[in-house]
């Protein structure tokens, strides 16, 4: 599906865009449309990459606690 909207792009990004889509042989449409999924999952990725850091801390946090009890056991010769 999809849809129309209405948007409002500087002139100076306009010709870009322009100048850039008649260089990869595509209308404006199609280059814009390939530009926001690119953009799209540049940004999925990098929200993935930050949750992935914020998961792995907290397994090397309990990791660590882990570790500790296990100190402690071998220092009361369990």
């Amino acid at each position: 599906m999809t849809r129309s909207i209405s948007l409002k792009i500087n002139d100076r990004e306009l010709r870009k865009i322009d100048h850039s889509a008649q260089t990869v042989g595509v209308s404006r449409n199609a280059y814009i449309n390939r530009a926001l999924r690119f953009f799209n999952h540049l940004y999925e990725r990098r929200l993935l990459a930050k949750e992935l850091r914020r998961e792995s801390e907290q397994v090397r946090q309990e990791s660590l606690a882990v570790l500790r009890e296990f100190e402690t056991f071998q220092d009361e010769g369990l």
